[in-house]
């Protein structure tokens, strides 16, 4: 993708749903019983297949920013998740579901949003192609995605049960969506804002972070820990990893055209 394409692309608003506030059902439980003995392996506890992050492949740069995220200290054991109060969702579960708040497996940390926080120059046309933000197994798929403002979130419910959208943006307006089965919802955020926090009222396990930007230098962790920024222009840029856990770092980075610069960032147990 170049600064200077100009796109353009149609936004077309859903008729406003029903705001509900449902009591929940079910959610974390303490249960020794139900606690693994080792950490589980790493991997989406929810063993259906990912949505596409829709992370954008351009930016009109030939540069590259690539890294590796770090977790030192005692792993914190994720927290088995309790279903029965939804036999839907709790069918689509072959094996127990536990948090996945914290991700690491051999010392690297998973779902973290990497993204250049400042040095980038704009101003950048978004994709009208939408990001999926998937709810399937009562469990959002991704759980960290990345969006260009401007660009269309599609949100799906792909689970024979009712959801609850819940968005609670600083930056944009919030909203609260209830979902039947199945439904697709289109929604847009016109103001960069890192994190926006959804939630859903009916199963409170379930949540999701999306980081909104004004251009496409985002990437999230995947089960290595590893991560790549493409197609950046050459100069000088400060790169940020944001954990839902465990806070921020930030690093600065000089590149070249052509060129591709290797970060790592360590994060510690709390």
């Amino acid at each position: 993708m170049s600064g200077d394409r100009s796109a353009r692309y149609w936004l077309t608003p859903l008729g406003c749903a029903v705001i509900i506030a449902i009591g929940c059902g079910g959610g974390k439980t303490q249960d020794a019983a139900a606690r693994p003995d080792a950490q589980p392996p790493m991997s989406q506890p929810v063993q259906l297949a990912e949505a596409p992050a829709a992370t954008p492949t351009t930016g009109g740069g030939s540069a590259s920013i690539k890294g590796i995220l770090h977790f030192s200290g005692p792993v914190p054991t994720p927290e088995p998740i309790a279903m029965e109060a939804d036999p839907v969702c709790q069918q689509k579960h072959p094996t127990p579901v536990v948090s996945d708040e914290v991700m690491v497996q051999n010392g690297l940390l998973k779902n973290a949003f990497v993204y250049l926080k400042e040095g980038v120059k704009g101003p950048f046309t978004p994709p009208t192609t939408p990001v999926v933000l998937d709810q399937n197994g009562c469990w959002y798929t991704p759980h960290i995605s990345g969006i260009q403002a401007g660009q269309p979130l599609e949100i799906t419910n792909s689970d024979q049960t009712m959801h609850n959208i819940n968005a609670k943006p600083k930056a944009n307006p919030p909203f609260n969506i209830a979902q039947a089965m199945p439904m697709k919802t289109t929604k847009t955020f016109s103001k960069p804002e890192v994190m926006v926090r959804f939630k859903c009222n009916v199963h409170p396990w379930m949540t999701a972070y999306l980081g909104v930007l004004e251009h496409p230098f985002f990437a999230v962790s995947g089960d290595d820990g590893s991560f790549t920024i493409a197609n950046v222009p050459a100069g000088t840029y400060t790169v940020e990893a944001w954990h839902e856990k465990f806070g921020t770092q930030t690093q600065t980075v000089t590149v070249g055209e052509g060129e591709a610069k290797t970060v790592e960032f360590t994060f510690q147990a709390q």
